[in-house]
């Protein structure tokens, strides 16, 4: 008896199902990853800017505080 060969060619639509699927936890991996970090960098970006606004605050009370001492301008 003649055995009857199946020729495989492509893939089945379970196959297809897995590995879409895979792609969509990895992604959904990624894009949980990626905002914790966003949302990190904004956190930093704000601290920052805070500082900056003291530090300017502070600086302009010196230099409104002390006749004579002013940096913005040269002699």
């Amino acid at each position: 008896m003649k055995k009857i060969q199946k020729s495989k060619k492509g893939f089945t639509l379970v196959e297809m199902v897995l590995v879409i699927a895979i792609i969509v936890i990895l992604a959904a991996v990624l894009i949980f990853g990626v905002a914790k970090y966003i949302n990190a960098a904004n956190a930093a970006k704000q601290s920052i800017s805070e500082h900056n606004s003291a530090v300017g605050n502070v600086n302009s009370a010196i230099t409104s505080a002390v006749p004579g001492l002013n940096m913005g301008t040269s002699i």
